[in-house]
């Protein structure tokens, strides 16, 4: 065990070295060439906030792999001395409430502060704000704990009386106890009214995650549920509408000198609302406004991408529109694999956390079988569909927030991505990454049965009062899937698939 121990504390440190240095390889890529070499404590957050969103996933199979450590110990006290998951667990997900809740806002409110303001005067703003939702957060927590953070278990006492030890041993199908004629054991028969609620009070941290956590479910259903349909039905539709032959050099200077146009058009239009902005109009036309010019200048990048793929130039012309085609192709591959993946997930969801009681353990059985193959292939497996559900989320925020009127629109593009953007879409995977892992505990409840994530998750949370009926009732998994259905119908039905050449 402890030769276990030591490798899975060495998995644990190179997985969280190798995370920081991806996310920090994602930071210098997307972020725009006017943030370059500035912005730099938006930037560590957005590292850091990224970061704990990833090893935050990943911690639940480490829960898993912690917990078969001790699984084939001989005495009692042997998970102990393994990894401290439990406080692990809550060191992370209060840092990550920290951060969507308090470090997150203020580094949005200083990058977004007048560039005309001196840097104290901006940090002196940026902390009002953020003093001012921490006050408003702390009265919220402190109210509602002291009210309603308790948690209630359901439990059943039991009792039987006493009977004198036998001589004999005569079990069988019809005399299960100890004694002459005794067929059901008196605790086996105790009626209903034996139930009785056992009230305690839980953790204050134990209480924020909670909270934090039905913020991220509602998220989680909404962005999910969209998400798990437009993530591999996207990949796919590209591959469909993608360019099927190179342009003519005529019908080029066409369309550029079209998106030319639109361009004007709106640099225009965003002119318009600047001086509209100086004359102290910030009203709610306004806003509308403004993210109506957002979306146009968004869909003229992408018709602007799409003329550069259907037009290749330059002396390698010829290499770049094969690299465009082996692109479309990889879409269509990694689109199919992420449908089956998508389906898979649906129908373990139906099957073992909507039916009652559950069909078949599914997924779980596959995992198990995976192990016993070799130890860590399940636990690979299980990671894998976690973070599945968690690009998901992403890529339903993404969809959303372009359709939404009332989500600000932050889209992530390669070399092209502000801080602001940066953060909020860091905050959003922070916040969902806590509900994907309530999720995937439950919904993998029997392959990750006895962990630390299952107490905190699967029973804490599921008994917190005023709470424990969202969860009871499935309310979450119900919107997660009608949305996911409602979806794909919604791209068989109404996408329409304009073939471009």
């Amino acid at each position: 065990m402890g030769d276990f121990n030591l490798a899975l504390v060495i998995v644990a440190v190179v997985v969280c070295v190798i995370v920081f240095l991806v996310n920090v390889y994602l930071l210098v890529n997307y972020q725009h060439p006017d943030d370059a070499n500035q912005a730099y404590f938006p930037k560590f957050v957005v590292v850091l906030g990224l970061s704990i969103a990833a090893i935050s996933i990943l911690m639940l199979p480490a829960d898993v792999a912690n917990r078969h450590a001790c699984r084939h110990a001989i005495y009692n006290g042997a998970c102990s001395l393994t990894l401290p998951m439990k406080d692990l667990w809550l060191a992370v997900y209060i840092v990550d409430a920290i951060l969507v809740f308090f470090v997150i806002p203020f580094a949005m409110f200083y990058y977004e502060g007048d560039l005309d303001k001196t840097m104290g005067k901006r940090i002196k703003s940026a902390l009002m704000w953020m003093v001012t939702t921490a006050i408003v957060c702390a009265l919220v927590l402190g109210i509602l704990y002291g009210l309603v953070g308790k948690v209630d278990f359901t439990v059943r006492h039991l009792s039987s009386s006493t009977t004198a030890f036998p001589s004999t041993w005569t079990f069988n199908s019809n005399g299960q106890c100890i004694g002459n004629g005794v067929h059901q054991c008196s605790a086996y028969t105790a009626s209903p009214s034996s139930e009785k609620t056992w009230t305690m009070r839980s953790t204050f941290p134990e209480y924020v995650v909670a909270l934090a956590t039905i913020v991220g479910s509602v998220l989680f259903a909404i962005f999910g549920g969209v998400g798990i349909a437009c993530l591999p039905l996207g990949l796919i539709f590209s591959f469909i509408r993608r360019p099927k032959a190179v342009i003519t050099r005529s019908q080029y200077i066409k369309e550029a000198t079209e998106l030319g146009k639109k361009a004007k058009e709106l640099k225009k239009a965003a002119e318009a609302l600047r001086q509209e902005e100086k004359g102290g109009s910030k009203g709610r036309k306004f806003r509308k406004n403004v993210k109506a010019v957002e979306k146009e200048v968004f869909q003229l990048e992408e018709d602007v991408k799409l003329l550069e793929e259907m037009y290749p130039q330059g002396e390698k012309a010829e290499t770049t529109w094969a690299l465009t085609i082996l692109g479309y192709l990889a879409k269509l591959v990694f689109g199919i694999l992420g449908l089956i993946v998508s389906v898979v997930w649906i129908i373990h969801i139906i099957i073992y956390l909507l039916i009652n009681p559950p069909l078949s353990p599914f997924l779980n059985q596959v995992f198990i079988k995976l192990d016993d193959v070799w130890g860590l292939l399940g636990t690979a497996a299980f990671a894998f569909f976690c973070f599945y559900l968690l690009l998901a989320v992403i890529t339903g925020a993404m969809v959303l927030g372009l359709r939404l009127v009332f989500i600000t629109i932050h889209p992530m593009k390669w070399g092209a991505t502000l801080m602001n953007s940066f953060l909020f879409n860091v905050g959003l995977i922070l916040l969902s990454s806590i509900s994907v892992i309530q999720f995937c505990s439950t919904a993998f409840a029997y392959y990750a049965q006895a962990t630390a994530a299952q107490e905190i998750f699967g029973h804490t949370l599921e008994s917190l009062r005023g709470i424990k009926y969202l969860y009871k009732y499935n309310v979450f998994q119900i919107a997660f899937v009608v949305l996911a259905g409602l979806t794909f119908v919604y791209y068989a039905a109404f996408v329409s698939l304009p073939l471009q050449t």
